[in-house]
């Protein structure tokens, strides 16, 4: 029987041939100094970085997976994951085609090779790596903004809607013993 892991990799698997068909037609199109920009520009800003963790994950899994069906075939099942793994870590290259791809889909070739620059400038590679603190800090900022917009607007519309109904009654201002008058309007008052 198939776990539920190895159903998901097998349709990660399908999923990803048939999408290296597609882009691989859809790549044709696509110069080869187009795509050695966007590989540029993907490698100065890090984009694929993050996927660096998919085979370890999966293979770890797939160890946890395997050991706890079998606990006797333990160091075999670690030898054997960790050899297919190691074959399989040549495949990141085409993920980076496929993100190349992608970029020079939306960028010119010229875009790509002014990201690549930035990025790999000073000033770039500060913002990749300070970037996460600065976008934490604006968060911070933004949710203390937004409980201060939320609270004032609360109070305006409480002070207002108050104000209104206590026209309409009759009543007198919170605060003051006098009763709240209502103007007239303009051209109608007693001269």
């Amino acid at each position: 029987m198939i776990s539920t892991f190895g159903r998901a990799v097998k349709a990660a698997v399908l999923a990803a041939s048939l999408a290296a068909m597609g882009a691989a037609a859809q790549a044709q199109d696509i110069s080869e100094t187009h795509l050695k920009a966007a590989r540029a520009a993907i490698a100065s800003i890090r984009a694929t970085d993050q996927f660096d963790i998919i085979l370890p994950q999966a293979a770890q899994g797939l160890k946890m997976e395997l050991i706890q069906k079998d606990p006797n075939l333990q160091s075999l099942i670690n030898a054997t994951v960790d050899e297919k793994a190691i074959a399989l870590a040549g495949r990141r290259a085409d993920l980076e085609r496929e993100a190349a791809t992608a970029y020079a889909r939306v960028f010119s070739e010229a875009e790509l090779t002014e990201i690549a620059n930035f990025y790999a400038s000073p000033t770039g590679q500060k913002l990749l790596s300070e970037g996460n603190i600065v976008t934490r800090e604006v968060l911070r900022a933004a949710e203390i903004w937004q409980n201060g917009i939320a609270r004032d607007l609360a109070q305006a519309v409480g002070a207002q809607i108050a104000s209104v109904v206590g026209q309409q009654q009759g009543q007198t201002q919170p605060g003051t013993a006098e009763p709240v008058v209502t103007p007239e309007p303009e051209g109608q008052q007693n001269q």
